[in-house]
């Protein structure tokens, strides 16, 4: 049997298999394991099960040691594993994809909804006592049929969500993709344009790409001078490919009609360091803005499904094989 750490409880039946198969330490929590914590309790282990709140670098497997054979990170994307310093020390990088895209399509789409529809105000109306009675002028929201939606990252989650707003609001979609994807096309009825064409066509705006370089800050003040002033931001992917200081700017503004961030520059509170906490009271304040805890992939069957695939990683790895989802470092 091999030491496997695990950064976090997961859910998932599949999870026991792992326990079953090998000797496994989770982090109980609560919340994010300390780096110093970290360190110490990589030591020794093979494998390391990691969630995207932990930066999983060189440093962390140098502190587990020669014998560590894979990070398996409990994700679509793999931002927070140095990639580099894996392929140098021989580490064997893997996640969970294609696991999630009914489930953030959903929520994106629920998003989009509340948006247009000021559900969220309208329902802090109701509980404060506020509605007396019945009002046509009040709330009025935006229609989704017949609208432009604008998928910005052509993999599975935004195909998905392509699919899923044109079969129920028949809306024309437009994509923005490093290269042409045709059966995104296919599946949508989508055309590739320009990102810049894009934000100036589109009602909805959904995010779907990874964090890198070029995708970091890939929303910012810019972007939000072409977007229509009856446009809607939704981001499900990684929080910093918005900048939130332009977001809260756009917001008060009126630049646009509403944003809605299931992700964040910093996940975690207290590193929140990027904005002014002032700008995020602001943020927090907007009847116009949703923020949601990163749950666009919370369900249970996608959650069953990564811990499926996050396990199956590891112990393909720890018997000698090539994980399935193995992410290429090279």
């Amino acid at each position: 049997m091999a030491r496997v750490f695990v950064t976090r409880p997961i859910p998932g039946r599949a999870f026991k298999k792992l326990e079953e198969a090998h000797e496994v330490e989770v982090y109980p929590g609560p919340g994010k394991i300390p780096r110093e914590k970290l360190l110490e309790e990589v030591k020794g282990v093979e494998a390391i099960l990691s969630i995207l709140t932990e930066k999983i670098d060189g440093e962390v497997m140098d502190a587990a040691g020669k014998q560590l054979k894979i990070v398996s990170n409990y994700a679509v994307g793999f931002d927070n594993v140095d990639l580099e310093a894996a392929k140098e020390r021989n580490v064997m990088v893997a996640n969970t994809p294609s696991s999630l895209g009914d489930a953030v399509a959903e929520f994106t789409v629920t998003l989009a909804m509340a948006l247009s529809r000021n559900i969220l105000p309208a329902d802090h109306f109701v509980r404060e006592g506020k509605y007396k009675v019945w009002d046509p002028s009040i709330f009025l929201g935006l229609d989704l049929t017949g609208k432009t939606l604008g998928v910005v990252g052509a993999g599975t989650i935004g195909s998905v969500v392509g699919k899923r707003m044109q079969a129920v609001f028949e809306m024309r979609v437009i994509y923005h993709s490093r290269s042409r994807n045709e059966a995104f096309e296919r599946a949508t009825n989508g055309r590739k344009v320009s990102l810049t064409e894009l934000l100036q066509l589109a009602d909805v705006v959904t995010l779907h790409v990874p964090l890198s370089a070029e995708t970091r800050h890939m929303i910012s003040w810019d972007e939000f001078s072409l977007m229509k002033k009856t446009a809607i931001l939704i981001n499900t992917s990684r929080g910093p490919v918005v900048r939130e200081k332009a977001l809260v700017e756009a917001v008060k503004n009126k630049k646009i009609w509403g944003a809605a961030l299931d992700v964040f520059e910093q996940e975690v509170e207290k590193e929140r360091k990027h904005l002014d906490p002032r700008d995020w009271r602001m943020l927090n304040r907007f009847d116009n803005v949703i923020l949601t805890p990163h749950i666009a992939s919370a369900t249970v069957e996608a959650r069953e499904e990564m811990t499926q695939m996050a396990v199956e990683n590891i112990i393909l790895a720890l018997s000698g094989k090539t994980p399935r989802y193995l992410v290429k470092t090279s």
